[in-house]
């Protein structure tokens, strides 16, 4: 399997109640199979689409649009990948209990 290239986190900030990481991913990036150990929340910054890959290799898509966010409970487990042709970026805002 080809490997591909990986998205790049920008930690904005990290303090007692938060981490705002802006991910960047170029066309096909990805983060690497992961587990959120916090709730969070994306902010798109453009619209674009990412493929979902499962821990059992199960892909779906997320079709993000600028300006719709949401938010997942702690203990998401996946891998994000690039689904566009261009460079795309979101913002994610973890919660610290």
């Amino acid at each position: 399997m080809k490997e591909l290239p990986q998205a790049v986190p920008s930690v904005q900030v990290d303090n007692e109640r938060v981490r705002v990481t802006e991910w960047r991913f170029a066309p096909g990036a990805e983060t690497g199979e992961h587990v959120h150990q916090m709730d969070y929340v994306v902010v798109p910054l453009g619209d674009g689409r990412l493929k979902i890959v499962s821990p059992a290799g199960e892909e779906s898509f997320a079709d993000l649009k600028l300006g719709v966010s949401y938010a997942r409970k702690a203990g998401v487990h996946h891998n994000v990948i690039n689904a566009n042709d261009f460079e795309y970026a979101f913002v994610e805002i973890e919660l610290k209990s």
